[in-house]
């Protein structure tokens, strides 16, 4: 038997059922509609959850390790090496003193001497003088390789021959190279030594990531480590105060975006903040508003007689700026002008291409063609910036170490493990 009280509620409850069915049914509509709609943005929240718990990731380390350690072992048993081991007759200067010739000049077939050299734009000179290059080459394939092979191994063997290395190359007086590059990319008959020659270096850029993965070796001297960083300060200093430098920094083109990553690099060996502030400067304010297309092109690396090239080379390089200088207070990664231009447009324009070069809407390349692309530093950066997959994967897939000698000197990474976490 219901007691009184009970009777009570089945009446209240009755009450809101009628009150319910007297309810106007647009009401009822809207009641309905806001219960899905919160389902909806539930599902979608869930789903977002969901998909950021599930970041794109890539083991570097295990990727890389049997190439790393080839390279490392091959490294161990190199000889020192040293620019003074090779003269160049055409030089103004000494012989610790870097020098190169312009890539496309050749001699003047209308004169008996073949001076002054003329320009064929995108077509390298095989008899240029390359010897100085070929050793900051070298130094790089071997110290880069020993830094990456101590990273994923902390094998003490792997530091200590990386700094003998440093030592006969940069610090001992007989043999250092002297911190300028006034004598680079000269032109026979025109110039002892320009600006763009200061892109001669930009593979030394991968050797201060590897003096960081070494420091806190046993085997690494303290004398070398700090000897080092003075070389590469001095050599700062130099860029960015010299007539070459200032020209250099100030190029149009890909060459300032090269000389930017050069002072990106090893200010953050020697940790001059200022000099990286302005790196970071120059991205948002001079690299991304004047070179950048609205498409995510470059236009300026599009007019040349080797666009494909170029512009591999150019995001390479922005990209590893952005690798190299983001915080997360301050991130180039997502980094916009209003009207949309930044490295992600970039990517987006690029990528197509590098999947399938078939798809190149300009030009090809008069020149090494067929050995672009390789594993572009640039798809492993933006894959774990972007939470892209598809870049990993063609990451994964493109030649690691390319057999090219073009493609080789435009491609200033060669140990990506040195550059993440």
């Amino acid at each position: 038997m219901l007691s009184d009280s009970s009777t009570a509620g089945q009446s209240h409850d009755a009450g809101i059922i009628i009150q319910a069915w007297r309810m106007p049914i647009s009401a009822v509509l809207r009641s309905t509609q806001v219960v899905a709609l919160n389902l909806c943005m539930l599902l979608l929240v869930a789903e977002w959850s969901c998909a950021a718990s599930q970041l794109v990731s890539v083991d570097v380390k295990a990727v890389d390790r049997e190439r790393i350690l080839k390279a490392a072992a091959a490294a161990l048993a190199l000889e020192p090496i040293a620019i003074t081991t090779f003269r160049a007759k055409l030089s103004e200067g000494g012989p610790n003193d870097f020098y190169s010739n312009g890539d496309y000049w050749w001699p003047n077939p209308n004169t008996t001497n073949g001076l002054p050299y003329v320009q064929r734009d995108g077509q390298s000179n095989p008899e240029n003088f390359v010897e100085h290059r070929r050793c900051i080459a070298r130094l790089r394939d071997a110290v880069a390789a020993l830094g990456a092979a101590y990273k994923i191994t902390s094998d003490d063997r792997y530091a200590a021959k990386a700094a003998g290395l440093l030592k006969v190359f940069f610090l001992d007086e007989q043999t250092r190279m002297n911190p300028h590059l006034k004598y680079a990319q000269a032109i026979p008959g025109v110039s002892s030594g320009r600006g763009t020659g200061i892109i001669d270096t930009l593979h030394l850029a991968e050797v201060p990531m590897a003096i960081l993965a070494m420091e806190e070796s046993a085997q690494f001297p303290a004398e070398v480590f700090t000897g080092v960083k003075k070389w590469f300060r001095d050599y700062v200093e130099w860029m960015t105060t010299s007539k070459n430098g200032n020209d250099e920094g100030n190029a149009g083109n890909n060459h300032a975006v090269a000389f930017w990553l050069q002072v990106a690099a090893f200010s953050q060996l020697t940790g001059e903040h200022q000099k990286l502030a302005e790196c970071l400067r120059r991205f948002k304010e001079v690299f991304v508003p004047k070179q950048m297309g609205n498409d995510g092109s470059f236009p300026a690396e599009l007019k040349r007689t080797k666009p494909y090239g170029y512009s591999i080379f150019q995001l390479d390089n922005m990209t590893t700026l952005c690798q190299l200088l983001s915080t997360p207070e301050d991130s180039l990664w997502k980094f916009q002008l209003p009207d949309g231009r930044g490295i992600s447009k970039a990517m987006e324009f690029l990528y197509p291409h590098l999947a399938d070069k078939k798809s190149w809407p300009h030009k090809p390349d008069i020149q090494a063609w067929e050995g672009w692309p390789a594993r572009e530093p640039c798809l492993l950066f933006a894959g774990l910036a972007f939470n892209e997959q598809k870049y990993i994967e063609l990451w994964k897939k493109l030649p690691a170490d390319p057999t090219s000698p073009e493609v080789q000197r435009n491609i200033a990474i060669k140990q990506p493990v040195l550059w993440v976490k």
